[in-house]
């Protein structure tokens, strides 16, 4: 039972101990013998301090596979914190090769949980049990008849193909009922809680294979302590199936988060362009989670870049909402061809819209002949329907049904919203579920669904085209913390651009500067400590003349500067920042954005995990692009040299990657000019301690210079 990274004995085991059973109902030991109750293999009960093996009570886990015959894998302990670690130390000796501990009192709570949760910890890496918890409702496998929890209602739920990891054993429980109302059963479903041993990564892992699953998988992540170990996992499983993911944290919640499973709750960002970039599709909520899943229940489009959305409504108000919020998520919605169009001529009257969206006026009896006709157009991937349930008028699921045979296997995955009485609508969802069409009561439902097939069809073809990533070897050293002036060396070795500068020990070398640059010129203290001049006066603009210069340099003196910057004056442009950094739960990561006052804005910030390939980078650009911000300043897009922007991205995340002694490095802002050139005006570069030389020729990590000469 050690198949699978040793969840084999977690959650397919041969045998089950529930320690500390009860004969009270309502202690936790009698609700989880309850709900085993329905496991095909034996359970066998164990209080020490009650036994009663006339009853099937046993004083230990030997006393009860002794007087059974039957082997434990799994133990279920129900006991407190403070005995946890005895209970579970005496299940490895029998043999037990997993446990779950459901109770609370562990990190979560601080004090002398902290200690039994290490008590816990010790027991793990001394026996090699896999522990799930501590502090979680459980675990659920329908399939195998498999309650693990205590939770009421849980054995209701129904088997099916979709798995769902959670960080939170509520959450876990929460979505599995919602998905079980929507029409969906579960493979698998399991609660994190505190994480001690088995992560979401492991049991990610697990559902991989060998014998993988052929369901979705909703994963629910509230704290992460191993980012890139979750990334890979998702990477791995969604080459077999679609990972819907739902980050929590986009305000300040990690107080709450850590009084309840005792997880550092990640930047809520950076968790979702790493889970993005591994080919998760990402959801706000517990509802978009479920409408994500039905869709992808039914199957996946094939990898490509940008879909084509086929609408064909009955109604032509639902049909202009449809259409504006499948722009909205960024979905093509194009022009059928012209065959197509001659053949909606002759199906539709000429008072209807033929375009796409193709709205009918009213669905008839030519309905299923325009569903066909708009599915088997070229540039149709995916077909989306609205229909109002009209009895006398149309049978929708019938027609969208003929629509798809006649489609046949190669036609497109077709999405179906509806609206009527509550249970007409509840009762065409499940005829149109059972023939393999996902099925929605409104359309924003159907949207998360269109848009979910679309992202994990956009994911895939990214990963799949995105090439090489690039890395660096670094052959030059710096000492930490870098000036700025040193900094721009750093890029300038890059390939980056910046602006043509003199370092300046005196008032006189300034002056000579000025001389040599030609005015106007930026004034600037050269202090390595400084990393926000401009918030303590170090910047100074528009320097014109000797005067200019020399009131400048006094003010940088009076501000605590030693040394100055006198630097060429950039032409206008488009600022943006672009940065990288160690971050301590997903490792080196690099981002680009808007820069000045909206650097901070999480709608105009694209954040990938580094190193990362020229394609990826480019990707990051157009996700930036389609900012709102940035289409509100539309005339930006065409003034950007994207493989110039690319590159300087790609560039700062093979340099972080290659060097282990940075922490940061961050460009702000990066203009990009009129002229198409792309220039460095301020870097600030961080290690990851304060002060030391690096000679990065001993650097560890890496492959090859990309071009051969030592830059980009």
């Amino acid at each position: 039972m050690t198949t699978r990274n040793g969840l084999g004995a977690l959650f397919e085991p041969r045998g089950i101990a529930v320690i500390g059973a009860s004969a009270s109902p309502g202690k936790l030991g009698a609700a989880m013998a309850r709900s085993l109750e329905t496991f095909a293999g034996p359970v066998m009960l164990v209080n020490s301090r009650r036994p009663d093996p006339a009853a099937g009570m046993h004083s230990s886990v030997a006393a009860a596979m002794e007087a059974t015959g039957a082997t434990v894998d799994l133990a279920v302990l129900c006991v407190p914190a403070s005995a946890t670690a005895g209970a579970l130390a005496e299940a490895a000796a029998a043999g037990a090769g997993a446990a779950l501990v459901c109770a609370g009192g562990f990190a979560e709570a601080g004090g002398r949980g902290l200690t039994h949760q290490a008590d816990v910890a010790t027991v793990v890496a001394d026996t090699g049990i896999r522990l799930l918890g501590p502090n979680t409702s459980g675990f659920l496998a329908p399939g195998r008849g498999l309650v693990a929890s205590f939770v009421p209602g849980a054995a209701s739920i129904p088997a099916g193909n979709v798995s769902l990891v959670a960080g939170s054993g509520g959450i876990q429980h929460a979505l599995a009922f919602l998905l079980a109302g929507a029409g969906l059963g579960l493979h698998l479903g399991v609660g994190i809680g505190n994480g001690l041993d088995v992560t979401a990564a492991d049991v990610l892992d697990y559902l991989a294979g060998p014998g993988p699953v052929t369901g979705p998988v909703a994963l629910h992540v509230e704290g992460v302590t191993d980012g890139r170990r979750l990334v890979e996992a998702v990477e791995r499983l969604t080459e077999q199936v679609p990972v819907v993911a739902l980050v929590v944290g986009r305000n300040d919640v990690g107080h709450l988060a850590r009084s309840h499973t005792g997880a550092l709750t990640p930047v809520w960002r950076t968790a979702r362009a790493a889970l993005r970039a591994a080919g998760a599709v990402l959801v706000d909520d517990e509802r978009e989670m479920v409408d994500a899943i039905v869709a992808l229940e039914q199957g996946r489009l094939d990898p490509i870049a940008d879909p084509g959305v086929g609408l064909v409504t009955g109604q032509a108000g639902p049909a202009v909402l449809f259409t504006d919020r499948l722009k909205t998520a960024g979905v093509s919605v194009p022009p059928v061809g012209s065959a197509t169009a001659a053949q909606l001529d002759e199906l539709l009257p000429a008072i209807t819209h033929q375009g796409n969206p193709v709205d009918t006026g009213r669905p008839g009896e030519t309905f299923t002949d325009v569903l066909t006709a708009v599915g088997a157009d070229p540039a149709i991937d995916l077909l989306a329907v609205y229909a109002l349930l009209e009895p006398g008028a149309l049978d929708l699921t019938a027609a969208v049904t003929a629509a798809v045979n006649r489609l046949g296997p190669a036609g497109p995955p077709v999405v179906v919203a509806t609206g009527g009485p509550a249970d007409d609508v509840v009762a065409a969802r499940r005829a149109l579920a059972d023939a393999g069409i996902a099925a929605y009561d409104g359309v924003a439902g159907a949207v998360t669904g269109v848009r979910s097939l679309i992202d994990d069809a956009r994911g895939r073809d990214a990963r799949a085209s995105a090439g090489p990533t690039v890395r660096l070897v670094v052959p030059v050293g710096f000492t930490i913390p870098v000036g700025e002036d040193e900094g721009k060396r750093l890029l300038t070795w890059l390939g980056i651009d910046t602006p043509t500068r003199q370092a300046c020990d005196d008032h006189a070398d300034a002056h000579s500067a000025l001389a040599r640059l030609g005015a106007p010129v930026v004034v600037k203290m050269l202090e390595p400590v400084v990393l926000h001049k401009a918030a303590v006066g170090g910047v100074h603009l528009g320097v014109r003349t000797d005067t200019d210069l020399e009131s400048a340099l006094d003010a940088l003196d009076a501000a605590g500067a030693r040394r100055y910057l006198v630097e060429e004056t950039a032409s206008a442009g488009i600022d943006l920042i672009v940065g990288a950094r160690r971050d301590p739960v997903f490792g080196p990561i690099v981002l680009v954005g808007l820069g000045g006052d909206l650097a901070e804005d999480l709608e105009t910030v694209a954040v990938r995990p580094a190193p990362l390939s020229e394609a990826t980078a480019v990707g990051m650009l157009d996700e930036l692009l389609h900012s709102p911000a940035e289409s509100a300043n539309g005339s930006g897009r065409n003034r950007l040299n994207r493989s110039a922007l690319a590159a300087a991205v790609t560039a700062l995340g093979a340099l972080l990657t290659a060097v282990p002694e940075l922490a940061e490095i961050e460009i702000n802002p990066l203009r990009a000019t009129a002229d198409g050139r792309l220039v460095a005006l301020d870097v600030v570069v961080g290690g990851v301690s304060e002060v030391g030389t690096v000679d990065v020729t001993h650097s560890p990590a890496l492959a090859t210079v990309v071009d051969g000469q030592g830059g980009l």
